[in-house]
């Protein structure tokens, strides 16, 4: 059995990936399992990673958070799966649910242990979950961290109701989730791009309204005007620093926002001020647990919504994938197909 796999040299960068065959997995030992990866899906860590910010140091590591494929083997004591189940890998294989248990990434496939650039895994039960029924491996693969973080956002911490508001920033794998999944949910979306092609595109999908950001620099202000002065329940913050600011203009009093990505950066002014005065809520979002993944995964089969996959490239062309990402041409989520 062959097992193409990609790897990083130690410290990460473009130039570092190559693929060889590693040969088959081990055999799963009691309550693991194996399991043929046929697809991946990027996201802005991943980058971070491939990269060579997040990379470790000292290690070669095999990238990519997000696996779904098929069980091949099952080992003693699992009921859970059998073999020939499609499933998706988890973002903490060792956070099944509740409170947060993770600091970090140290137990993240594809940064603190290897990832599913690859094309076979044994590993245990909690590493996956089932995936939607009816779903390729391809749209499998962008639950993981995208589909699971935007359910977290506007569901697990920020308890979304219908008639309530949301605010979804560009259109990455987070922000389109959060866009079908409020509107599924019976709540009104306003969304921000830079691309009036892709405006069209986010209004085609459900959302109320849209801003230019760059037509509208003080797009916080806007959003604050189509909410007749009120602002916003929900932000899916994904841009960071940079964003942060306008994002704050944008909620309303007791307004959620959901910390989620870092876009323009890690470091940046916190308006305090705005935040006691407006008594705003501030959540850190980092994707959710395994329970939260399988309700998403339920989530996803009641609403019949089904992942924008923007492009597909194989493993080999994994870096091309990053350059189109690096890009910020993409629409939705960018597919690996392994």
């Amino acid at each position: 059995m062959k097992n193409r796999t990609l790897r990083l040299a130690p410290g990460g960068g473009f130039d570092s990936a190559s693929i060889s065959d590693e040969g088959p997995p081990a055999a799963p030992g009691p309550g693991e399992v194996s399991v043929r990866i046929h697809a991946s899906s990027l996201n802005y860590h991943d980058y971070g990673v491939v990269k060579g910010p997040m990379a470790p140091k000292d290690e070669a590591r095999i990238p990519l958070s997000d696996g779904a494929g098929e069980v091949t083997a099952i080992g003693e004591g699992v009921t859970e799966f059998a073999v020939g189940d499609a499933v998706v890998s988890t973002f903490f294989p060792d956070w099944l649910s509740g409170r947060p248990v993770n600091e970090g990434f140290g137990s993240t496939p594809g940064d603190g242990v290897d990832g599913y650039a690859r094309e076979h895994v044994t590993a245990p039960v909690s590493a996956f979950t089932r995936a939607p029924a009816g779903w390729s491996h391809a749209e499998a693969a962008t639950l993981t961290t995208a589909g699971v973080t935007a359910w977290r956002a506007l569901f697990v911490n920020g308890g979304l109701e219908p008639g309530q508001t949301v605010l979804t920033l560009g259109t990455g794998g987070v922000s389109i989730f959060a866009l079908q999944l409020a509107v599924a949910s019976g709540a009104r979306v306003i969304s921000t791009s830079s691309s009036n092609e892709k405006l069209e595109r986010l209004k085609a999908m459900g959302a109320e309204a849209v801003i230019n950001y760059r037509d509208e620099p003080e797009w916080g202000r806007a959003v604050r005007s189509l909410t007749g002065g009120r602002g916003v329940d929900h932000v899916v913050e994904v841009g960071g620093p940079g964003t942060l600011q306008q994002s704050m203009t944008a909620a309303a009093v007791g307004g959620h926002i959901s910390l989620i990505g870092v876009l323009t950066g890690v470091k940046g002014d916190f308006p305090l001020i705005q935040s006691l005065t407006r008594q705003l809520r501030l959540q850190g979002v980092l994707v959710g647990c395994r329970q939260d993944q399988q309700d998403t995964v339920r989530g996803m089969e009641a609403t019949g919504i089904r992942p924008v996959i923007d492009r597909h490239f194989p493993l080999e062309e994994l870096i091309d994938a990053f350059r189109h990402e690096e890009s910020g041409a993409h629409f939705g989520k960018i597919c690996i197909d392994i």
